[in-house]
């Protein structure tokens, strides 16, 4: 019998002799062919020695091949899980919607507003989770166009103004200044991004009592020769979006697990927002960072995307 990637075979014969050959042509016709140096022993004890280094070697490999099975039914089960849980939620948020455009009752506004709302954060929850699977089984797939970085900044803070109804009243403030950058990346996940960036800074700023102001900036700039990006020549410049709030910063204890799956410090959070967009970023050939500001309030996430060559069809504009 082999070992796991062994170029060895191991015959024990009655716990009492063993013969240890090494598999030189696995293919050969003739048996003295097939093998080269051998070992052949007598002693019960040397016997004993092989067959429990055998028996660790086999339920080593019986124990991963049964991991590999409980892992692929495990993802399995959340890919069917996450889309059985979607079908429901699109006739609960459909109807909701009609309900609540034909009610002038301000108690059953209220209730269906509850109830839009957990619908959606159900609808988030579903989402995530499948790109969750989705990355961790490297099937995340991108579709590049060419689109304006700034429109969809835009898009996100009006978004983010018509979810978050206690922005005023809370008295928290979204600054971005308009600027015009073309990119080539994958829009909706681009979107995705920025939409969880936002929403995490305008959470945290919700936890204190003054309120606070989210702000955005777009960089570009030119890579430095010996950078990882520069590596692809189409790539010579990049676009770094900045996302500052003046909330109550980063936990220290959470810092070096920010990234990490499942890992929030909010109660409403489900930890995997910042692990997805980390990934979509990534897989765009970009880097997501992040760190408490100089003057101690507050936190900023950083991401960078390279952009190509302004020589070629594409660039920043």
């Amino acid at each position: 019998m082999n070992g796991n990637n062994s170029l060895y075979g191991i015959f024990i014969v009655d716990g009492e002799r063993f013969f240890r050959a090494e598999l030189r042509d696995p293919d050969a016709i003739v048996f003295s062919d097939a093998i080269g140096f051998t070992i052949y022993s007598n002693s019960r004890r040397s016997a004993e020695s092989f067959r429990s280094v055998f028996e660790l070697i086999w339920n080593e490999r019986t124990l991963n091949e049964e991991l590999k099975s409980a892992h692929r039914m495990q993802q399995e089960f959340i890919n069917i899980a996450a889309h059985e849980l979607r079908t429901p939620i699109q006739p609960i948020l459909g109807l909701t919607e009609s309900l609540y455009s034909n009610t002038n009752d301000p108690e059953q506004e209220k209730s269906l507003k509850v109830i839009r709302r957990n619908a959606k954060r159900l609808m988030r929850l579903s989402t995530d989770i499948l790109d969750v699977t989705r990355i961790e089984g490297k099937l995340l797939e991108l579709k590049e166009e060419e689109f304006n970085l700034n429109d969809v900044i835009l898009d996100v803070m009006n978004d983010i103004r018509l979810r978050r109804e206690f922005l005023d009243k809370k008295n928290i403030r979204l600054s971005y200044n308009p600027q015009n950058t073309l990119i080539q990346a994958d829009k909706e996940r681009i979107t995705q991004v920025i939409s969880n960036l936002l929403d995490n800074a305008v959470k945290f700023i919700n936890q204190t009592e003054k309120g606070g102001t989210v702000t955005i900036e777009i960089e570009k700039k030119g890579i430095t020769r010996g950078r990882i990006e520069r590596q692809n020549k189409e790539h010579d410049h990049i676009v770094v979006v900045n996302i500052k709030d003046d909330g109550p910063g980063i936990d220290p204890e959470v810092m070096p697990k920010l990234f990490s799956k499942f890992v929030s410090t909010s109660s409403t959070g489900t930890g995997l927002g910042l692990f997805i967009s980390k990934s979509i970023v990534e897989a765009h050939g970009g880097r997501m960072w992040a760190g408490n500001n100089p003057d101690g309030k507050g936190a900023t996430f950083k991401f960078s995307l390279p952009v190509r060559n302004p020589n070629s069809s594409t660039g920043i504009k």
